[in-house]
């Protein structure tokens, strides 16, 4: 089937003329000024880090989610390794992840010294599938990082199901999705621990930072040590109880968020609904434009589940193109649209072959996959002339290449 293009005009990446004039990028953070003005108060404060605007953003973080306690950290990073620690990886355990994610999800079972044990994902929500983690359980076990994939909660009853059954802990990598619910529950109270990422391209942005939250007394205790070098308080607790004295009661890094980052966060949380509405309109809008082109596979959506749409992968369906991904990427770029591939499968990276002897093909729906993955631009502050710009470059791409 030939698709009736958006323009007759050539492709860019032969000559012809841009759907766009300026480059629009995957994903980019939105400031207001009532941000600015947060965070110049703060500059203009006693307090510019360990102050009181930390617990303010933590308590409005575990208050939107639903939980208990919520931890700040100075990354998403940062924030899964805190969540590793508290998990009590070691030397000798196994943490079960999955291959199709951002590195930071397996690099944060090696930080405690454990091996990560990749498992393969779904092949209709690129989450992790829990009939692949069953498989790989050993005695050794001791995690789960369960990742929300592009934003869409992972199989969460399953895994805990699973869980519950071997005496685990289900660490949920929520970086790409705050405000993602699933069967009726919003992601961040529903796993052991639940970490989200504040990262600029996110929906919410602190500049960089994480956040991982719990119902878990203990984990939070042991979070907040962890990331303050493994000492039992802060230089603030101290000044209020006028006394000196700290002890460093476990080994720990220097993972705090700032006050200023803090201040940065609570104002743009006050938008997150409306930012999660955006995005969600975005994806409606990608949706019906791209259903009908034989040549792209839309995002699944399961039912009970609304995302959060960091992102908005494509397929390309190879059988009806005459061009690979490469192609289409620059194509699609040269018109001006800022598509991103997400992700390069962890174990095709060579620190991971050369550590874990993997070759390619351990992991066949992950890698099938990635060689056909890429990200249209997604995020909150796009116009409806953004949106439209990106429609028509990709009918134009996939007009040209179509079969």
């Amino acid at each position: 089937m030939k698709l009736i293009a958006a323009n007759s005009d050539v492709l860019a990446v032969d000559g012809g003329s841009p759907v766009r004039k300026t480059l629009l990028p995957y994903g980019r953070q939105s400031i207001e000024e009532s941000d600015i003005e947060a965070v110049v108060e703060i500059l203009r404060s006693d307090w510019l880090t360990t102050g009181p605007k930390i617990s303010e953003f933590e308590e409005a973080v575990a208050e939107h989610v639903g939980a208990k306690y919520a931890v700040s950290f100075s990354s998403g990073t940062a924030a899964l390794h805190g969540a590793a620690f508290a998990a009590g990886l070691e030397n000798g355990d196994e943490a079960i992840t999955s291959p199709l994610t951002f590195v930071a999800t397996a690099n944060c079972v090696l930080y405690q010294g454990a091996i990560p044990v990749l498992a393969d994902v779904s092949p209709d929500t690129l989450n992790i599938d829990p009939e692949e983690i069953d498989k790989r359980i050993t005695p050794r076990t001791k995690a789960i990082l369960a990742v929300d994939y592009a934003g869409h909660p992972a199989d969460l009853n399953s895994i805990l199901q699973l869980t519950n059954r071997n005496g685990l802990i289900v660490i949920e990598d929520a970086c790409h999705a705050l405000g993602a619910e699933y069967q009726g529950r919003k992601v961040g109270g529903i796993a052991h621990m639940t970490i989200f990422s504040f990262h600029p391209v996110k929906h919410i942005t602190t500049g960089e930072g994480g956040m991982v939250t719990t119902d878990d007394a203990a984990y939070a205790e042991k979070l907040r040590r962890f990331r303050n070098h493994g000492i039992n308080s802060d230089a603030r607790q101290r000044q209020n109880e006028r006394q000196w004295h700290y002890e460093m009661v476990s080994l720990g890094f220097n993972y705090r968020l700032t006050d200023i980052a803090c201040a940065l966060g609570i104002q743009q949380l006050k938008r997150l609904e409306v930012n999660l509405a955006r995005r969600r309109q975005i994806a409606a809008k990608y949706d019906a434009a791209f259903r009908e082109i034989p040549s792209v596979l839309c995002p699944a959506v399961r039912s009970n589940v609304n995302p959060s749409w960091h992102l908005y992968p494509i397929r390309l369906q190879s059988e009806e193109l005459f061009a690979d991904r490469e192609e289409v990427f620059r194509a699609l770029r040269a018109e001006n649209i800022g598509v991103n591939v997400h992700y390069i499968p962890v174990h095709l990276h060579p620190y991971y072959r050369e550590q874990f002897g993997y070759k390619g093909g351990e992991f066949p729906v992950a890698e099938s996959a990635y060689e056909r993955l890429i990200s249209l631009p997604m995020f909150h502050a796009m116009s409806d002339d953004d949106v439209e710009d990106v429609i028509r470059a990709v009918i134009k791409v996939m007009a040209a290449f179509s079969c």
